[in-house]
């Protein structure tokens, strides 16, 4: 069957009007939005002029040409400098000054050149363990402008001002538990890398809460570099602590029996356990490790001396290094005892500070700013500011 022909359709473009046949299209996408982006610019640098114009009034004490008794000096023209917004680099922003070259503006900082915003957002990025190479790019998208190595150094800087009021800060006199513990941090001079430890103290209160007390770099574990620190402990406050927590290391030991010589100390299990193990062969590693644990785990302290000696008898002819590796702690292996069973898991071990470092490390591990150890500590500072230290039962 041939099929019908189409009945011709008349076009309704000749109906419109002209006016409306002959309106330009809007410009593409990408125009649009950088069209946009500079017509805000212009708007924010009109804004941003005007209000540094007005401070710079309220700080003479009288406007331009003005003659009042509490005029406190005079204009002296205007200095340009670059500022990077959310909205893209404004350049040649006119900054009033006076004469005697005291005022200062509040819109950014004397040598910042990121409006606050800008700034708080490129340190919280960091911060929050993005590369320094990624933090240029997503600054160049954003506002067509990547911070310098200055830039960064500048951006950090209200970041020491605030841990070094946090270093001062006073503490309470009465700690339930302090747990003490170096880490390990890497930091980098040009193409070389040192290894520089971060000296930890933290603290659980009467109530359960956990705090970080203190930190301390040094370039190696010391007698000294504690003996600092936890004269820091007692000089802001804290001096009086229930249970110390601790490894093995001796001039930790040591900084503790001269500060703190009454405080009852629990020799963290964990790294006990792995001492005892390193004097034991692969192959039967396995074993022992299950009976090493069931006398940190026994319900009394009294079960748990049984289990140690028949641990003891049962190896000492065998592996004797293990043996006296074990028993040269005996007297803080079972410390954790002496306080409520509730407790007994979080205090036998340092694994508080060790999981918290952790959580620390996911966030820190992709910056590459460590160049100092001062840049290393505040850093690792700030990131702890954002983790939560859940509390433990402390009756």
């Amino acid at each position: 069957m041939p099929v019908p022909k189409k009945k011709g359709i008349t076009s309704n473009n000749n109906l419109l009007p002209s006016s409306e046949q002959a309106s330009p299209s809007l410009p593409e996408q990408q125009t649009f939005h950088e069209h946009l982006r500079a017509l805000t610019r212009s708007a924010v640098r009109v804004v941003i002029e005007e209000v540094m114009r007005e401070e710079l009034k309220q700080f003479l004490g009288a406007d331009w040409g003005e003659s009042t008794p509490e005029r406190k000096g005079y204009r002296n023209g205007t200095y340009t400098r670059d500022l990077a917004t959310s909205s893209g680099p404004i350049e040649d922003l006119e900054v009033p000054r006076d004469r005697e070259g005291h005022f200062h503006t509040h819109v950014f900082d004397r040598y910042n050149r990121y409006e606050p915003r800008v700034a708080e957002g490129l340190t919280q990025m960091f911060v929050a363990g993005v590369s320094t190479q990624k933090v240029g790019e997503v600054a160049q998208t954003l506002m067509g402008v990547a911070p310098s190595a200055s830039a960064v150094s500048r951006l950090n800087h209200t970041l020491t001002e605030q841990f070094e009021a946090w270093r001062e800060r006073s503490l309470h006199t009465h700690w339930r538990i302090v747990y003490l513990d170096g880490v390990h941090f890497t930091v980098r001079h040009g193409d070389q890398t040192d290894s520089t430890i971060i000296l930890t103290a933290l603290g659980v209160d009467l109530e359960g809460a956990k705090e970080v007390l203190a930190l301390r770099v040094c370039a190696e574990e010391s007698k000294d570099g504690w003996m600092d620190l936890l004269q820091d402990l007692r000089t802001r406050g804290a001096t009086q602590v229930d249970l110390i927590v601790t490894d093995g290391h001796d001039g930790l030991l040591a900084a503790v029996s001269t500060l703190f010589p009454t405080t009852l100390r629990q020799r963290c299990v964990i790294h006990k356990q792995r001492n005892v193990m390193n004097a034991i062969p692969k192959r039967e590693r396995g074993a022992i490790t299950t009976e090493l644990t069931g006398i940190w785990k026994s319900l009394t302290k009294e079960e748990a001396l049984t289990q140690l000696a028949a641990f003891q008898g049962k190896y000492q002819k065998r592996y004797p290094e293990a043996v006296r590796s074990l028993m040269e702690d005996e007297a803080h292996l079972l410390t954790f005892y002496a306080f409520p069973q509730v407790m007994h898991r979080y205090i036998r071990t340092t694994n508080a500070i060790e999981s918290f470092f952790s959580n620390v490390r996911q966030r820190t591990d992709q910056i590459d700013s460590f160049t100092t150890e001062t840049s290393c500590v505040t850093i690792v500072w700030a990131v702890m500011q954002a983790i939560h230290l859940p509390k433990i039962p402390v009756n």
